[in-house]
């Protein structure tokens, strides 16, 4: 069993209320728009983060984090990208790859909009967290919590700090 924290689009924003639920987790994903490596290097000294880098970050974030991350979390196949559209309106550099190997669970940010959703002609589970950072047109900073235990994806959370 892992608990996850899924957030994305801090821009440079990190503090004691994301924080307090980092240390919940067991791990962190970020799907992108981290803004400054001071956010990851917060969220690292506590839990492992994967991560992948967004429109916004400069250089040296995307040295650190690509543009896609795929990996299995224990027996599902997760893909975190930054933009990538949702169920059925992929965007064009997602979705032949989506069609043709599809992950069970996929991630984007970049939105702000929080959205979960499941692409039942494919079999994958949507992941958006919204953003849990301070700019943007979100009105509430939002963010996921979920566990996932062999192949199955469950006690999903929604997470709300607040205003931005």
């Amino acid at each position: 069993m892992t608990k996850i924290l899924l957030l994305s689009d801090t821009h440079s924003h990190i503090d004691d209320a994301i924080l307090k639920h980092v240390g919940w987790a067991d791990e962190v994903w970020h799907a992108g728009d981290i803004g400054s490596l001071e956010v990851t290097d917060a969220i690292e000294k506590l839990k492992p983060l994967k991560g992948v880098h967004g429109n916004i970050d400069d250089h040296i974030i995307q040295k650190e984090f690509r543009e896609n991350n795929r990996f299995f979390c224990e027996g599902v196949d997760v893909w975190i990208t930054h933009i990538g559209g949702y169920p059925p309106k992929y965007n064009v550099r997602t979705r032949d790859m989506i069609k043709e190997n599809p992950p069970k669970l996929f991630i984007c940010g970049h939105s702000h909009i929080l959205k979960v959703m499941m692409d039942k002609k494919l079999g994958v589970l949507h992941m958006n967290p919204g953003a849990c950072g301070k700019h943007g047109f979100h009105q509430v900073r939002t963010m996921l919590r979920f566990i996932i235990d062999g192949e199955d994806i469950k006690d999903l959370v929604v997470v709300e700090l607040g205003k931005r």
